[in-house]
C-alpha cells in the first residue's frame, strides 16, 4: 500500500466515524460504554504463544488471564493474584513453586465447548505453557520463557524436532505439573527467585483450552478464547478490532493499593473503588499508522486516548512541555512519564557485511553508532521526548542505573571516520563511498516502515551515514512484516523498539543472550563471556552483586556494539474530559478495564 493510499483509508475510517458520530443520537445513560482507541501499528493476530509486538500482546492481555497480575495503581509495583487463589508458595532454594487457582473461572463462551460452560483449571496453564516449547508453533516467545528452567521441558522439544513427529502434549512434563484440579506445580531446574515475574506476563502466560487449539488450528490466531475482561467481537486486519465485556467474567471489583502520598493514584482509587469490573462495556479499536490522521482523529473526538502524542506533533500538542491551552480549553488532560522502552538499532551478527566479532567489524559497527546524531533526532524530530539510552536496561526496571555512562550516546564523526580508516574501509575506487577492506562495496541495507515518523528518522540517518561516506538504502515494507523477517535473521540492520514486560532488567538482557535467537536476540549475538554473566545474573537475588553484573554485561555489549541504544521514550498521553480512569501501566499492558466513558458527555460534546 502507496502511502498515499495508506492516508486516504485513514480518512474514509475518519469520515466514517464522523457520519455514524452525526447519525447516531446522544446514548441514554444506561447504553452501552463504547471506548476508541487509535493503534500507531497494525496487529499481527491474539494467540498468546505465537505473538511478539505490544500491540497484539495489549489486546491478548484483555482476553486472557495470567495466574497474577499488578497492581493497576500501585508505583512502585505490586504483584496481586488473578485467577490464583493467593500468592504462590516457594521452596527455600527457589526451584519448587506451587500455585493455587480460583474455583468457579470461566472461559467466554464459544462452539469448542459444545454449548457448555468450562472452568478454568490447573491443566489450561500446562497446555498453554507446553505450546510455547512446540517447534511447530515457532513461538518467538519460547527463548525467553526457556530460560526459565522448567524441568523436562526442553525435552518434549527436542523429541518433537528429533523424530519430526507432533509435540507430544499428553507426556508429563516433570516440571510443569497438574497436581489437582486446580493447584499447578513447578519444578526448575536452576534457582528462579523472581519466578512470580513469569507467573505475572498477563499478555503471554495464559489460560488456554486445548479445544478450542483444536478446533481452529491453524487459525488460532483470529480465535482467541480466554477468561479475560473481553471477548474478540471482530477483526478486519490491520484495520479494525472489537472487544465486547465477557460475559462469563467472574466478579472483580476496582481496588488497588497506591501509595499514601500518590495524589492522583488515591483520587482514582476513591472515584472507582466497589465499581464492578470492566468498567466499559465495548472497545472499537483502528489501526491508523500514520500520526497526523490518528492526530485529527483525536482532536475531533473520535478516539478517546492517544498514547502518546506524535512524536512530529508533540510542539503542538505539548510545546514547552505543558498542554497547549487550545487543548486545555476542550478540558483535555495530559499525562506525562518516562517510559519503560528503548529504542534501538541493531546489527544482524550473521550479516557479512556488519556482523562478526573481528577487530575490524567491530570497528565498523562503532563507527556507525558514533555517527547518528541522537542529539539532533531527539530535538528535532522527537521534539525532545526522549532521554538517550547508555545501555539496554530500561527505565522503572531492576538494573536500570540513571547514572551509567557509556559510549553508546556519543556522537562523534570525526572519531567514526578515524576508526573507519584505521581498519580499512576507505574509498578503494574513486567514487566517494568507503568499501570494505577487501575492495568490495560498503553499502547497508536498513530495514524500514513507510509511516511519517519512520521517514524523518531515516532520512537523518542517513544523512549522518553520508556524512562519514557510507552509502546505505532502505528496505521499506510495513512493520509486522519486518518483524517476522528480523526473528528470522533475514534482515542486515533494523531499528525498533521494546518495551518491559516484567519489573526485572533480566528482560532487557535477553537481546544479547545467545539462547533467544529469534525472540529477543534480534542481533543474533552470541559471545560466551556475555552468555555466562547472563546465566549469573538469572539466578542471584537482587543486591549490589547483581547489579554490579548489569554494569559489565552493559560493557562488554557496548564494546562489541551489536546495537546501538538510541533513547527512552517521553510518553505524553492525552485523554478526552469524557474518559476517565486513565494511567500508564509500567510495564504491563491491561489497562483498559480500568477506565469510563461519560457517553452523556462525549454526545454533547461532539454535537
Amino acid at each position: 500500500m502507496t502511502a498515499f493510499q495508506r492516508l486516504f483509508t485513514a480518512a474514509l475510517v475518519l469520515l466514517a466515524q464522523a457520519a455514524h458520530s452525526a447519525d447516531t443520537p446522544a446514548a441514554p445513560a444506561e447504553a452501552q460504554t463504547v471506548m476508541h482507541i487509535a493503534l500507531r501499528t497494525s496487529e499481527t493476530g491474539f494467540d498468546p504463544a505465537q505473538i511478539s509486538d505490544l500491540y497484539s500482546r495489549t489486546i491478548a492481555a484483555h482476553i486472557f488471564d495470567a495466574p497474577y497480575t499488578y497492581d493497576h495503581l500501585a508505583r512502585p509495583y505490586k504483584i496481586k493474584p488473578a485467577t490464583a487463589d493467593g500468592m504462590p508458595e516457594s521452596s527455600p532454594d527457589f526451584k519448587v513453586w506451587t500455585v493455587k487457582l480460583k474455583p468457579g473461572i470461566y472461559f467466554s463462551d464459544d462452539p469448542a465447548f459444545n454449548g457448555k460452560k468450562r472452568e478454568l483449571v490447573a491443566e489450561d496453564y500446562v497446555y498453554a505453557l507446553k505450546r510455547f516449547a512446540d517447534p511447530a508453533v515457532k513461538s518467538p516467545a519460547y527463548s525467553s520463557f526457556a530460560e526459565e528452567g522448567v524441568v523436562g521441558l526442553e525435552d518434549v522439544r527436542n523429541a518433537a524436532i528429533k523424530t519430526k513427529r507432533p509435540f507430544d502434549y499428553d507426556r508429563r512434563v516433570e516440571g510443569l505439573v497438574a497436581l489437582d484440579r486446580y493447584t499447578l506445580r513447578f519444578t526448575l531446574g536452576k534457582p528462579r527467585p523472581r519466578f512470580i515475574t513469569f507467573l505475572a506476563q498477563t499478555d503471554l502466560f495464559n489460560g488456554v483450552a486445548r479445544e478450542v487449539v483444536e478446533k481452529y488450528g491453524a487459525d488460532i490466531m483470529a480465535h482467541p478464547v480466554g477468561t479475560g475482561p473481553y471477548v474478540l467481537k471482530q477483526w478486519r486486519r490491520s484495520s479494525l478490532i472489537v472487544l465486547e465485556r465477557n460475559p462469563n467474567y467472574r466478579e472483580r471489583f476496582y481496588d488497588a493499593e497506591p501509595a499514601a502520598d500518590d495524589a492522583e493514584g488515591q483520587a482514582l482509587l476513591a472515584r472507582f473503588k466497589g465499581r464492578r469490573l470492566p468498567l466499559t462495556d465495548r472497545i472499537e479499536i483502528n489501526v491508523i499508522e500514520e500520526s497526523q490522521p490518528r492526530w485529527l482523529a483525536f482532536l475531533n473526538g473520535q478516539v478517546d486516548l492517544i498514547d502518546p502524542v506524535p512524536s512530529d506533533l508533540a510542539k503542538a500538542a505539548v510545546p514547552g512541555g505543558k498542554l497547549a491551552p487550545n487543548l486545555v480549553k476542550k478540558g483535555i488532560s495530559a499525562h506525562r512519564m518516562v517510559n519503560s522502552d528503548v529504542g534501538f538499532l541493531y546489527y544482524n551478527m550473521e550479516d557479512p557485511t556488519v556482523g562478526g566479532y573481528t577487530p575490524e567489524k567491530i570497528a565498523l559497527r562503532r563507527a556507525i553508532n558514533l555517527s547518528f546524531d541522537v542529539a539532533t533526532e531527539t530535538r528535532l524530530i522527537r521534539n525532545g521526548q526522549a532521554i538517550p539510552a547508555q545501555a539496554g536496561n530500561v527505565p522503572n526496571t531492576y538494573g536500570y542505573d540513571p547514572d551509567f555512562k557509556s559510549t553508546n550516546s556519543e556522537y562523534s564523526p570525526a572519531r567514526a571516520k578515524a576508526l573507519l580508516d584505521m581498519y580499512g574501509f576507505v574509498d578503494k575506487n574513486g567514487d566517494g563511498w568507503r568499501d570494505m577492506p577487501d575492495g568490495s562495496p560498503l553499502v547497508l541495507e536498513i530495514a524500514s516502515s513507510p509511516d511519517q515518523l519512520t521517514r524523518q528518522i531515516d532520512e537523518l540517518r542517513r544523512k549522518n551515514l553520508g556524512a562519514i561516506g557510507i552509502r546505505s538504502n532502505l528496505r521499506i515494507q510495513q512493520w509486522s512484516e519486518n518483524l517476522k523477517a528480523g526473528h528470522a535473521g533475514k534482515l542486515m540492520v533494523w531499528a525498533l523498539a521494546g518495551s518491559a514486560a516484567s519489573p526485572d532488567g533480566l528482560d532487557s538482557l535477553g537481546r544479547v543472550d545467545s539462547s533467544q535467537f529469534g525472540g529477543s536476540n534480534f542481533a543474533r549475538f552470541k559471545v560466551d563471556a556475555v552468555d555466562k554473566l547472563y546465566g549469573q545474573i538469572s539466578v542471584m537475588p537482587n543486591g549490589p552483586e547483581r547489579l554490579a553484573l548489569f554494569k559489565e554485561i552493559n560493557r562488554l555489549v557496548t564494546v562489541y556494539a551489536p546495537y546501538k541504544y538510541i533513547s527512552h521514550r517521553i510518553y505524553v498521553d492525552l485523554t478526552q474530559p469524557w474518559l476517565s480512569g486513565y494511567r500508564r501501566p509500567l510495564f504491563w499492558q491491561e489497562q483498559w478495564m480500568f477506565m469510563d466513558v461519560d457517553m452523556a458527555m462525549r454526545a454533547t460534546a461532539l454535537k
